[in-house]
């Protein structure tokens, strides 16, 4: 623990948003002198602003003062925040250390960290390992880019418990000492190519999980992704892998339909893949990732195999929501990449009228020609990103245009049949409409539900 990194320190946070405000309140309860500023106005941010006046914390809306923020022992930067702004600029240039907002809360806990990357699959593989470690009695606490931040539960958790992160690239980019006692890379896909250049420095990113680890430290990697697999020689930490195409002399994999676990000379069936909760290939993946980190730690197979069956998945990723006169609607908002709608599109069952389209981040939609030809009916296009998407793949089935959400379910249940699927998964970022893709979801399923009532139509969950 290193709360010496903050006591008495002059300390200037960078954004309101959930993780900005939870470290502002973290740091101020550890003894520093706390300063937050944002660019947004003071009307957009009313709620945020009166929860750092209950605390007595400094702030500003509407800007960024150089001096006001400046003269301070160190920054910390939401992760939402653009790296290449002029304040941080100007601190860089001026010598100011600048860290994220998982470094920091890093600092103030002697627990276990476990640190979940990868383009995607992240919150279902951090949801789970929670849910078998529960299982198995061990304390535990999950968060990160969940939409819960590290520094609002790092106090809630014993020297002897487990934190189990999700981790953006966005995070990563600000570490110093952060190491996680067990780390996993997922998958590494080009995706926020609107804020990294190229894959190789979207890769370099991601790759900092390893960075800070020992001898004494793990890290669990996707036998299957060739880019992850790159990651096996770098840093200094045991390599232990995962996969659900090939059989693996240490790790867990599938073997005649039974996910399996060979780990310390030891192997042993945890789970007939067909009995997990969460269907699909990218979920077969998923779990095999969490079985790998749960038997590094020993949890047993009986509770990983009660998470495995009992586990519905999270919500916005291929969650459904209701089905209205034999039409049913998934909500997939989660998806915000290209790969994400591959995985979806594998793994929903024709005919599917697709609702895609948002804030862009640089995606190859090109990649689905195949699947949208095979298993769309219908192509809905929303948000910024909509001509880029027709032009990928307009050719391919009808294309209609809708200038919100709202309209494009309207139009999904119209162009639907029965036993058609309306899916939302847009491949974007959700920022050209809505506050995060889980406003996005939420939307979603709000007009679901209006649709009954509309339409006078009967509704099965």
């Amino acid at each position: 623990m290193r709360k010496d990194r903050i006591i008495g320190k002059k300390i200037s946070v960078l954004g309101m948003a959930v993780s900005g405000v939870s470290c502002a309140k973290l740091l101020k309860k550890t003894g520093a002198q706390v300063f937050v500023s944002d660019i947004k106005g003071r009307e957009l941010l009313t709620p945020q602003i009166n929860q750092l006046k209950e605390l007595g914390i400094d702030f500003e809306a509407g800007g960024h003062t150089p001096k006001a923020i400046l003269e301070k022992d160190f920054i910390v930067v939401s992760p939402g925040i653009p790296p290449d702004i002029p304040i941080l600029s100007q601190a860089e240039n001026s010598g100011i250390p600048i860290f994220s907002e998982i470094e920091v809360a890093f600092w103030l806990t002697d627990a276990k960290v476990i640190g979940i990357t990868g383009s995607n699959g992240k919150t279902t593989t951090v949801t789970l390992i929670g849910e078998m470690l529960k299982e198995d009695k061990r304390e535990c606490q999950v968060g990160g880019n969940i939409g819960i931040p590290f520094s609002s539960i790092v106090e809630n958790i014993s020297p002897n418990g487990f934190l189990v992160l999700e981790l953006s690239s966005f995070q990563l980019e600000r570490i110093e000492e952060f190491k996680p006692y067990i780390s996993s890379v997922l998958n590494i896909t080009p995706d926020h190519l609107d804020r990294h250049p190229d894959l190789k420095s979207y890769m370099e990113a991601k790759l900092r999980i390893l960075e800070n680890q020992t001898e004494d430290d793990f890290a669990v990697l996707n036998a299957d992704d060739e880019n992850s697999l790159k990651l096996a020689s770098y840093g200094r930490s045991q390599k232990a892998f995962f996969s659900v195409q090939k059989e693996l002399k240490e790790g867990v994999f599938i073997q005649k339909g039974k996910l399996v676990s060979r780990w310390n000379g030891k192997e042993r069936e945890i789970i007939d893949a067909n009995q997990i909760g969460i269907k699909g290939p990218h979920n077969l993946s998923n779990a095999s990732a969490a079985c790998a980190i749960c038997s590094i730690l020993g949890i047993t197979s009986q509770s990983m195999q009660k998470a495995l069956k009992d586990f519905e998945g999270v919500e916005h990723r291929l969650e459904e929501v209701a089905t209205i006169s034999g039409v049913s609607f998934v909500n997939d908002s989660k998806a915000t990449n290209v790969e994400s709608v591959w995985y979806a599109l594998q793994s929903v069952t024709p005919p599917i009228i697709l609702i895609a389209g948002g804030k862009d981040k640089g995606g190859d939609f090109s990649k689905l020609r195949e699947l949208v030809q095979k298993h769309v009916k219908v192509l809905i296009l929303i948000g910024e990103a909509k001509e880029k998407l027709k032009d990928a793949l307009g050719d391919l089935v009808p294309t209609l245009h809708s200038d919100s959400l709202e309209e494009a379910v309207e139009l999904g249940f119209k162009e639907a049949s029965c036993k058609d699927v309306v899916l939302l998964s847009p491949g974007c970022a959700s920022f050209d409409m809505f506050e995060d893709y889980q406003h996005r979801g939420n939307v979603f399923k709000s007009c679901v539900k209006n649709l009954v009532q509309n339409h006078n139509a009967t509704i099965n969950v």
